[in-house]
């Protein structure tokens, strides 16, 4: 008997050669760019230096994914704040997402 699944996961498709660059024109366009370009730019180096040593795209593609995920979220949460919802009680975007790698 083996402790083995019988079926592989499936992992998740992997994102198109340019989603990083085009995201990154989407959150240099985005107000909050002088924020977020330096925070993606600084994940995306440490994603890259990981790739290197482990010879494997999936940190690339962590990011892109996670980022990908925030962008998506942008126009719920403007709308949250935009009708004076209290956010004092906030949770952290890293407890929904997961850690950025």
């Amino acid at each position: 008997m083996s402790a083995q699944p019988e079926y592989a996961p499936v992992p998740p498709p992997a994102p198109a050669p340019t989603a990083a660059a085009e995201l990154l024109v989407r959150i240099r366009q985005d107000r909050r760019a002088v924020q977020w370009a330096p925070a993606f730019e600084a994940d995306w180096s440490r994603a890259l230096e990981n790739s290197r040593h482990s010879y494997s795209l999936s940190p690339l593609h962590d990011v892109v994914r996670s980022w990908q995920a925030r962008m998506a979220a942008v126009p719920a949460v403007d709308a949250f704040i935009a009708a004076g919802m209290d956010d004092s009680d906030g949770v952290s975007l890293d407890d929904v997402l997961g850690a950025r790698p």
